[in-house]
């Protein structure tokens, strides 16, 4: 994508993930040509979804369905409900998708999905039938062979119940490996739920060996006490480390001697929200960020750590469980003042790792134990650490740009080997 054309781009996440290829890429030396194929997405198809509200007037929404690059094997990524999504957004995590596929070597290409709606404002029937219809719109370019739709923000294993069943009915068969995250009832894989969290912690935990760090001495902060956030979390804390803050879209606690994990997740399924936790002091979001803290866990949406905030960070460790919540130019900050990122690419990987194990149990008809999907999970993810770990330290750059490296290595390899067809 050529400066002019990114120049006429507005969206932050969009921006970000093009420089940070760029900067991998002029390290590498990548072929200009090859570089804007790789930075291009194949295909992005808008949708119209008309439903009938429960009240029996005619709503239209609008959904997207971005497949970056299929080089490597079927597309793969996530369908997010939310009012605030756009088509660049979608663009953005869909290349990031590729990127993590990559980075941690499973045999996927990316993809993202969204619609743009409120879901709160949505009752359960409406949900389902605009799930339904959104399905029907985009099953043309949708398939366990060609792209394998998961969760994301505000979508869970129910949605992807009626996106399986929704597609399975128009072949007449079932069909479980055409999406991941899915209720273990229906052939969802055991360990999915809690995998992005899970992996996050894995990274953790080989950034502190190289670093020094005693976890069981270390001081935690976790923005966005959502599914991820809150298991990366509750797993620091076996460990453990003391986590003194978390939050969530309604604000932050902040307890300097160590939260009770489970009173505070008891009290948000009572509440709807951390905030107003009793024995904790309210904080937001963005004196959260800048917690003296050994480990910071951005686990909500994108570009929370700007260059306007970054100097104001203070964690040693920062491990990227949400998608892009550092922006281009803070990460040059962060890795001027020496703070280790473990980037998203890498961190929140274990999400579309065991959703290949998921999607790999599903077309063989055999299932794995909890131990052995978690097992397996470790594995990727310490192996992944390491190969970029160890790129970072040969070639003098940040953990970002070595993964970014690695990833864009393999996916050029197989664009090559491919060959471009003309």
């Amino acid at each position: 994508m050529s400066e002019e054309n990114r120049s006429q781009k507005s969206n932050p996440l969009l921006n970000s993930t093009l420089m940070q290829v760029e900067r991998a890429a002029a390290r590498m030396g990548l072929d200009p040509g090859m570089l804007k194929l790789l930075q291009e997405p194949k295909r992005c198809l808008t949708v119209s979804i008309p439903i009938r509200r429960d009240n029996g007037t005619l709503d239209i929404f609008q959904g997207f369905r971005v497949q970056h690059n299929v080089a490597r094997g079927p597309a793969k990524g996530g369908i997010r409900f939310h009012q605030d999504a756009t088509l660049e957004e979608v663009i953005a995590l869909s290349a990031l998708m590729t990127w993590k596929c990559a980075v941690v070597n499973i045999p996927y290409g990316g993809a993202k999905g969204a619609i743009v709606c409120n879901p709160k404002e949505l009752s359960l029937a409406e949900l389902e039938r605009l799930t339904r219809r959104y399905t029907m719109e985009i099953s043309l370019i949708i398939g366990p062979e060609k792209d394998i739709p998961a969760p994301d923000v505000n979508t869970n294993p129910q949605v992807m119940a009626w996106i399986m069943d929704t597609y399975s009915m128009q072949l007449g068969y079932s069909v479980p490996a055409v999406v991941t995250g899915k209720p273990i009832e229906l052939g969802g894989s055991l360990g999915r739920n809690e995998a992005t969290g899970r992996g996050c912690v894995y990274t953790i935990e080989e950034a502190a060996a190289r670093t020094g760090l005693d976890l069981k001495q270390a001081t935690v902060a976790v923005q966005g006490f959502g599914n991820a956030g809150s298991v990366a979390a509750t797993y620091l804390e076996d460990l453990g480390c003391r986590v003194i803050a978390v939050s969530d879209s309604r604000g932050g606690i902040l307890n300097e001697n160590g939260l009770n994990l489970t009173a505070v997740k008891e009290f948000k399924t009572r509440t709807g929200t951390v905030a107003g936790y009793p024995e904790a002091t309210p904080l937001t979001q963005e004196e959260l960020l800048s917690l003296a803290c050994d480990i910071l866990v951005p686990a909500a949406l994108e570009n929370q750590i700007t260059a306007a905030n970054a100097g104001d960070i203070r964690a040693k460790i920062i491990a990227e469980a949400a998608n892009g919540p550092i922006s281009a130019d803070a990460d040059e900050t962060l890795y001027e003042k020496g703070i280790l990122v473990i980037p998203d690419i890498l961190a929140n990987a274990g999400g579309v790792v065991v959703s290949y194990f998921e999607w790999v149990q599903g077309i063989q008809h055999f299932f794995w134990s909890q131990d052995e999907v978690n097992n397996q999970l470790r594995q990727r993810m310490v192996s992944s650490f390491r190969d970029v770990y160890e790129l970072a330290g040969r070639e003098h750059v940040s953990l970002r740009t070595a993964a970014y490296m690695i990833a864009l290595e393999r996916v050029e390899k197989a664009v090559s080997l491919r060959g471009i067809f003309v």
